[in-house]
């Protein structure tokens, strides 16, 4: 298996921005469960709760170095979208190689929503979302040499 990316905290001082001193001593890095999990489990770093219908954006704490020619995918555990209809935001969480390097230490935020009739508990340590990598590929006429700067949404504001 190849190996292509490394999980990190951000500084003590980006994820006070978002978060508590506890819940920063707390943050768990991701990791897979099995050695067969495809997806690295995002543990919470709060607890939490959503009621139906209910949004939350969580600052993970998490950010994560990764070659070029890989993304990091962020969904919902499969569990969580099956028995509450936890949703992601933006359907589908891109973390990019150069996100890394973003003011903000490439922070991985995951904004949810309750789309279930009824309430979601989770607890702080518990896996809610899940990272999987995946390669991808570039057009042979590709000649972009842009770099990222900012977070979410920084790339159409140049």
């Amino acid at each position: 298996m190849k190996r292509i990316a490394q999980f990190f905290k951000v500084s003590e001082t980006e994820f006070l921005k978002d978060g508590t001193i506890d819940e920063y001593d707390g943050i768990i890095l991701p990791r897979r469960a099995t050695a067969g999990s495809a997806g690295y489990d995002f543990f919470a770093p709060k607890s939490f709760s959503l009621a139906p219908n209910e949004t939350i954006k969580i600052a993970t704490g998490i950010r994560v170095k990764i070659d070029q020619g890989w993304v990091l995918k962020i969904y919902p555990r499969s569990s969580l979208g099956f028995k509450y209809r936890l949703t992601l935001n933006n359907t589908v969480g891109i973390i990019d190689s150069d996100y890394y390097f973003a003011e903000n230490e490439g922070h991985i935020f995951i904004k949810m929503t309750n789309c279930g009739d009824k309430p979601l508990e989770v607890e702080k340590g518990k896996a809610f979302a899940q990272g999987v990598f995946v390669e991808y590929g570039i057009t042979v006429d590709d000649n972009c040499l842009s770099s990222r700067v900012g977070g979410l949404g920084s790339t159409d504001k140049k």
